[in-house]
């Protein structure tokens, strides 16, 4: 492989500014960059909120408001596997070739490294503000949340009525309260 294409994989509930942070230092570690929406078929779920589309989208227009160039990156659903020994397998046949991978996430981490594949813990980027269940926290206590988020991400959160899902998924059914 004459490139350098690494992997990053993240679930993206929303896309934030922290992505982008880590997406654009990633660029500088590699010629490609293979972007996996992890859990793909999850949505509608206070963890999960939004629909693998509905994240594309997002990092589609915020990748385009960053002038991040669209010929180093691709961007690809992930969906799940109900067994995490075959997950590694699921993923490199729905990705083109990568050399390292690029996750947070410790189960990510471990199952490339059973699978001798290298990865790489990327760089943070003030974890405490900018993770995705900060900015829902937000989003659920109408807290300013749009701070947190790329312009281009807060437009697609009001078309798609996001704020307004995720308050929604938060109320407790009459039944639970009796």
């Amino acid at each position: 492989m004459n490139e350098k294409r690494g992997l990053l994989i993240g679930r993206m509930q929303p896309v934030h500014k922290g992505h982008i942070s880590v997406i654009q230092e990633t660029l500088k570690e590699v010629d490609e960059l293979v972007i996996g929406i992890g859990s793909a078929e999850k949505s509608h779920t206070l963890s999960n909120p939004f629909t693998g589309g509905e994240r594309i989208l997002m990092l589609t227009k915020a990748l385009r408001e960053y002038n991040i160039d669209p010929s180093r990156y691709y961007i690809l659903p992930l969906e799940d596997i109900a067994c995490n020994s075959l997950w590694v397998g699921h993923v490199t046949m729905l990705t083109p070739p990568f050399c390292r991978v690029y996750s947070g996430n410790s189960l990510v981490q471990q199952l490339f490294q059973e699978a001798n594949i290298p990865y790489t813990q990327p760089p943070l980027f003030n974890r405490t503000e900018y993770s995705g269940t900060e900015v829902r926290r937000r989003m659920l206590n109408n807290d300013n949340w749009e701070k947190l988020v790329p312009n281009s991400v807060i437009k697609v959160l009001k078309e798609i009525n996001g704020i307004q899902r995720i308050q929604k998924l938060n109320q407790k059914e009459i039944s639970e309260l009796v």
